[in-house]
């Protein structure tokens, strides 16, 4: 392992980009130290930390406290990632879209441009939501989070230009780290708002223990659970179904070549944790709208898909599901797979090459999505337990029998502060595994061994 990570400072390439990921990651955590103008930094925090395990706590967990504490990256990446959203699902019912798609580099820029463009539009919408919000919202010290003399459309236009402008900045960071650092923009820069919270996270527990409010056989139980949930995300996240490929015997000029067996492996989980980050996104939005809307009828489906309630469980459990499909459709084409196996010779046992083929990797790759659609629905909607269990009396009808029957550990959470298991926990294992294979292929690429001496990566012999 130490002689791995020399190899990694002894190429000058590897060194430069890891350097300049930690350079840009490094600026995008002092970025979420500096205020928005105008917000009273005392009310903010006390607000903070009265909103621990609700759908704002949630969502400053993915903007590493910069939404807590209401700074210029409050807003984060999550209007990128909704803006890549819309577009990937306009690329299918526009024809337009749909055209520049298909035309290589040229058209994902123009995509990319569109992306952009949209980011920016859905950042002065929820930063003027925000806006509005820090107005009218106190402390638990009735503070007001923004000083009455203030307010006003001057303080509105200045957190909107603000908010905007630290989200085009963050969307630059991912762009650069992506092309100039070791990849994975988006997933890098939620990786870096979670970890950072852990420490504080793990000595606020300990902290717990020592004055009472939390058992220490409970305490003790969430370190094996979490041990568990880590080792069953390494194992789901390197299992594979492995196609075996024959290749046919060709011969080109005096050479003979082909006649090898080797296998198309196809992940579990495809997508990663994109779509976890997806549907996080997308949930965010109704609390966004929230802020305009004053209709009775529309209140009471915004509070129903409210963070932690059961609708907003069952819509968030089938976004997961439904992007999982989204984002391997994207990513992956079986067709192009399978004319790509028959341009070079090879062919799957007992079925013609092309669409034949493409058929059966297709319908293996829907049938083990599924299984991995399911597991990461299950581990992202974990924290809902640990924190606040699942809200069963507000389901009409037969809520409160429900409530009555069910243990209380499961309607009412074990009162964890932060997420042992669940979203955060599969990002990072997920994004750390992701980024320790592409250092891993650099290394191997330059003839040096990696970090796993034996598995499904390998450096050079000797």
């Amino acid at each position: 392992m130490i002689d791995s990570f020399r190899n990694i400072f002894a190429i000058p390439d590897l060194r430069k980009r890891v350097l300049f990921t930690f350079a840009l990651l490094a600026v995008y955590r002092a970025g979420a130290w500096i205020p928005v103008p105008g917000v009273d930094p005392v009310a903010m925090a006390a607000f903070t930390e009265a909103q621990e395990g609700t759908v704002l706590g949630f969502l400053n967990l993915f903007s590493g406290g910069a939404l807590g504490r209401m700074t210029i990256f409050a807003l984060g990446i999550m209007p990128y990632i909704s803006s890549s959203i819309i577009l990937q699902l306009l690329t299918v019912v526009w024809p337009y879209l749909e055209k520049l798609s298909k035309e290589g580099e040229l058209g994902r820029r123009k995509i990319t441009q569109y992306t952009r463009y949209g980011t920016v539009v859905l950042s002065i919408i929820q930063g003027l939501g925000i806006s509005f919000f820090l107005e009218r919202t106190q402390a638990p010290s009735e503070m007001m989070l923004v000083p009455e003399s203030i307010q006003g459309w001057g303080f509105r236009l200045v957190t909107v230009l603000t908010l905007t402008t630290g989200t085009a900045f963050v969307m630059w960071l991912r762009a650069q780290i992506s092309e100039r650092g070791i990849g994975n923009g988006i997933s890098l820069i939620i990786f870096a708002g979670i970890v950072v919270g852990l420490p504080g996270a793990i000595l606020s527990t300990i902290t717990d223990i020592k004055q009472g409010s939390m058992n220490i056989i409970v305490a003790v139980l969430l370190v094996i659970f979490m041990v568990i949930i880590v080792g069953a995300i390494v194992c789901m996240e390197r299992a594979q179904r492995r196609i075996p490929i024959k290749y046919a015997k060709r011969v080109v000029g005096r050479r003979v070549i082909g006649g090898q067996s080797t296998y198309l492996p196809l992940r579990l989980n495809t997508g990663g944790v994109i779509p976890v980050i997806f549907a996080a996104s997308i949930m965010s939005f109704p609390q966004t709208l929230g802020q305009y809307i004053d209709q009775p009828w529309l209140r009471k489906i915004i509070d129903a898909l409210s963070w932690g309630e059961p609708l907003y469980n069952l819509v968030y459990f089938t976004a997961i599901i439904f992007f999982c499909y989204f984002y391997t459709s994207i990513i992956f084409n079986p067709e192009d797979t399978a004319d790509n196996m028959k341009k070079y010779g090879g062919f799957i046992a007992k079925l013609r090459p092309g669409k034949p083929t493409a058929r059966y990797i297709d319908r293996v790759l829907t049938r083990i999505t599924l299984v991995g659609s399911v597991y990461l629905a299950l581990v992202a909607i974990l924290p809902n337990i640990l924190i606040a269990g699942f809200k069963v009396a507000t389901i009409p009808v037969i809520g409160a029998t429900l409530d009555a029957f069910l243990p209380q550990w499961f309607t009412h959470g074990l009162g964890v502060k932060f997420f042992f298991g669940g979203t955060s926990l599969l990002i990072v294992v997920g994004v750390a595994m992701d980024t320790v294979n592409q250092i891993e292929s650099q290394l191997v690429m330059r003839h040096y061994d990696g970090f796993m001496r034996k598995g499904r990566v390998r450096g050079r012999k000797g």
